[in-house]
């Protein structure tokens, strides 16, 4: 029995010639998660050299992309909330993770430099409950021994679109706030308190960054890759965590997949030291009965090979990449035929 990369390279070679036409690449559309938008397209530059698969991805939210793919105008969606096994009996869809990463909140606070800010998950709740609405509240001042914060108005920022980082940000928002969970629960799209909305995380961050006593949320690459103040977070033993590879990592050692059906697990507030409290796997929803067959085979292939070689490149993207056992099992389950 294959294992390992052996199995997945066997797989390669047997999915690799339903995908080639010539000397001209396969071409695959997908579209949905912002978050996972940096790693697919990383994959897809990967992908095309080394199986002949071109990838055109649209990031353009996990609502959009469940509803694309449901309706084959692409050849995959793409999620970071699950989709509820009713619907993907109905859609006809086969769903599986991707990688795992972070959703980290970023703040424009003048004069507080990045991760020295630290909340729990009680006070970012009250703020996007706008219970709490100055940064220097005496709950955040507690919080934040040592650090000057100014009596500035807190400007809470969320996702407008459809956003399967809203449904982690929220999820997790109801796991840690009873009041949050009354009030607003979890969901890609809710009705928020308050605050301004912004559509995927460049409109987020871009709002953030240009108001003074900002807060808002994206995946963890987007806040590195473009130099935005992100925050301490306090995770289930009482300790502080900064967002990093690190915490990450120790965030989905604990993930339980063996008794998740249909890979969806639960990473939010996960038990371990030093384990970053939102975190989410990315999910991928392929069609069983694709319109067309060839161009699911490369979607199946497309994967195979990026969970064969892609793990470095996750890594420097900042996101987790999945145990073989994992990629094995999503890789196998994968239809690669179809009908019209």
């Amino acid at each position: 029995m294959l294992t390992g990369n052996r199995f997945l390279a066997a797989l390669l070679l047997t999915a690799a010639p339903l995908v080639m036409h010539g000397a001209h690449a396969a071409e695959i559309t997908g579209a949905g998660s912002s978050f996972a938008a940096p790693i697919y397209q990383a994959w897809g530059d990967e992908a095309k050299k080394a199986v002949g698969i071109s990838l055109n991805y649209q990031s353009v939210g996990s609502s959009a992309g469940q509803n694309l793919v449901s309706a084959r105008t692409v050849d995959f969606g793409a999620s970071d909330a699950p989709m509820a096994p009713a619907k993907l009996t109905s859609s006809s869809l086969y769903q599986f993770p991707t990688v795992v990463g972070g959703i980290v909140p970023i703040v424009n606070i003048p004069g507080v430099a990045s991760n020295t800010l630290k909340l729990d998950g009680e006070t970012l709740a009250s703020i996007y409950l706008g219970t709490i609405s100055t940064w220097n509240d005496p709950k955040i001042v507690a919080l934040n021994p040592g650090v000057t914060l100014p009596d500035l108005a807190i400007a809470p920022v969320h996702r407008a679109d459809g956003s399967g980082t809203s449904f982690v940000f929220t999820s997790y928002l109801s796991k840690v706030s009873s009041a949050w969970k009354d009030q607003v629960g979890a969901a890609t799209s809710v009705q928020w308190p308050g605050g301004a909305g912004a559509r995927g995380n460049d409109g987020v961050g871009a709002s953030v960054r240009a108001t003074e006593g900002g807060i808002g949320y994206v995946e963890y690459a987007y806040a590195r890759r473009n130099s935005i103040p992100t925050v301490q977070l306090q995770d289930k033993d009482g300790e502080f965590v900064t967002p990093e590879t690190a915490s990450f990592a120790a965030a989905a050692a604990g993930a339980d997949w063996e008794h998740a059906p249909n890979f969806a697990v639960d990473l939010l507030a996960p038990a371990g030291k030093n384990a970053w409290p939102i975190m989410s796997a990315t999910f991928v929803l392929v069609p069983i009965n694709p319109k067309d067959p060839a161009r699911g085979a490369a979607v199946c292939t497309f994967f195979a090979n990026a969970f064969r070689t892609g793990d470095a490149t996750a890594q420097k993207l900042d996101y987790v990449p999945l145990p073989e056992t994992v990629k094995q099992q999503a890789v196998s389950g994968c239809p690669t035929k179809g009908s019209n």
